[in-house]
């Protein structure tokens, strides 16, 4: 069976994306900065490496070690990452650098390392979690949503890159989901820009967070999985994937009825 290498597999998608293929058959080895939340991925038969993306120390020890055991990373799931919310006037330029180290630079790295295994052997997926966020936007998510849109060219530009190797790139596009994304972005962005011009702004947007990851609103983390595991049993995998809660109508929206009519309904929302 086929060897995946999962990113961000502490928690949320990662974990569950994990759990969906270890059950499937797959050879799963999982990373993160918080290793001992994945013993319960171990106790499955998952193997669990320390990797904080930033840190290409880290990130070309992990593929080595894949390289070693199995030969190569068959395919890649690119799921670490976070939202950093806070107005773009509040935010240091070293937080928004940080922001694209993690969500695009730190996964290109790692792509990077994998990627002459895939060649040589002919075949190969990448996947690339992004985000309902990479197609449409949202107050006090510059950097964040910068990211991701960034994320959506870089995917689709390498997509053809590697076709002629064989390879798959395949982005996914979750919508509202139950994992700690909410919980990490209001703090910082409340520290941020709950005081100043933006603070009423910010005090809406952190409602209007709370609201959606209200109890049994956010979809499960297992939605994610089981379009990933969809995808790689595809033989012939979509180009992208739109799942979870508001996202294909958001998208839907921003695509077809331009720029103020959507201005206006994020907005309202606030």
């Amino acid at each position: 069976m086929e060897t995946v290498l999962i990113t961000g597999a502490s928690s949320g998608i990662g974990k569950a994306t994990a759990e969906k293929l270890l059950a499937e058959g797959y050879t799963v080895y999982v990373a993160a900065r918080r290793v001992e939340r994945m013993r319960d991925l171990e106790e499955r038969g998952a193997t669990a490496l320390a990797m904080d993306v930033t840190d290409e120390s880290q990130v070309t020890a992990a593929v080595a070690r894949v390289a070693a055991e199995q030969g190569g990373v068959d395919v890649l799931v690119n799921n670490a990452g976070f939202g950093m919310y806070g107005a773009m006037e509040d935010t240091d330029l070293d937080d928004a650098r940080y922001q694209f180290e993690v969500n695009l630079f730190g996964l290109a790295r790692l792509t990077q390392e994998v990627l002459p295994w895939m060649r040589q052997q002919g075949d190969g997926t990448i996947v690339n979690i992004s985000s309902m966020g990479g197609k449409m936007y949202t107050p006090l998510g510059s950097w964040y949503h910068a990211t991701k849109h960034a994320l959506e060219g870089w995917s689709d530009c390498l997509r053809l890159e590697l076709a002629p190797f064989g390879i798959d790139v395949v982005i996914v596009e979750p919508g509202v989901i139950e994992t700690e994304f909410g919980d990490v972005m209001m703090g910082p962005m409340l520290e941020r820009s709950g005081s100043g011009p933006y603070a009423e702004m910010a005090r809406k947007v952190a409602a209007a967070t709370e609201r959606s990851y209200e109890k049994g609103g956010a979809s499960p983390p297992t939605l994610i999985a089981d379009v990933i595991a969809r995808a790689l049993a595809a033989r012939r995998p979509k180009t992208r994937y739109v799942a979870g809660k508001l996202a294909k109508p958001l998208i839907f929206l921003r695509k077809w009825f331009g720029d103020r009519l959507f201005d206006k309904a994020v907005m309202s929302q606030m």
